[in-house]
């Protein structure tokens, strides 16, 4: 398949990048991104899988009773992640995986949640679907995402930005998760955006079987 040669380099890329990874999304949180991350987490219950999940900065915000698990495609952040959940005492299945071919049955969690995430995945869509897949009949989905800006100057900037961000680490800054949201027939129940419409988060529920 012609997407292996590209999946190998960037998962290449985000290996390399795990030692200053927390660092770089710490300030960016801190800047940009705000609250999202404990907005996000704060949502999620039952059986709860992330998607992506890094270096597992977002394993304090979980609640205690939910049973997570995480993916994701670079195992030197799987480390990182690996010692994070020992350091805070939490009960994790850490997988290697794909966000694009989750290795899970249909519907097998209450929540699925991507933070920052669909932006570096290279097929946004089959990822969103395989998210919907995995969710159970009335479950929610929890994404939050630097997304395309509300006013076009802005838009006309992240387009520039791609230029050099997408054939480096596959970076993408004018996607919207939301408006796939709608082909597999979720409910947005909760929504925010703002930094002029570039951060969006939401929480959309699948409908009951």
């Amino acid at each position: 398949m012609e997407s292996r040669p590209r999946d190998e380099r960037l998962r290449r890329y985000w290996d390399k990048h795990s030692g200053s990874y927390d660092k770089q999304m710490t300030f960016l949180d801190r800047k940009v991104f705000g609250d999202t991350r404990s907005w996000i987490c704060g949502q999620a219950g039952g059986d709860t899988l992330e998607v992506a999940i890094g270096t597992g900065l977002n394993l304090p915000l979980y609640p205690e009773d939910v049973r997570l698990t995480g993916i994701d495609w670079s195992p030197a952040m799987l480390d990182i992640a690996r010692r994070q959940a020992a350091s805070l005492g939490r009960e994790v299945d850490l997988r290697e995986g794909d966000a694009q071919a989750l290795d899970f049955p249909d519907e097998s969690f209450d929540t699925v949640v991507g933070t920052f995430s669909l932006c570096a995945i290279p097929d946004d869509r089959r990822a969103i679907a395989e998210m919907v897949r995995v969710l159970r009949p009335g479950g929610v989905l929890l994404l939050g995402d630097h997304v395309a800006a509300s006013g076009w100057p802005v838009r006309v900037a992240q387009r520039l930005i791609e230029l050099v961000t997408v054939p480096l680490g596959g970076e993408h800054f004018l996607r919207r998760p939301i408006e796939r949201l709608p082909d597999h027939g979720l409910t947005v129940e909760r929504h925010d955006r703002f930094k002029l419409g570039i951060v969006e988060r939401l929480a959309a529920r699948k409908p009951p079987g």
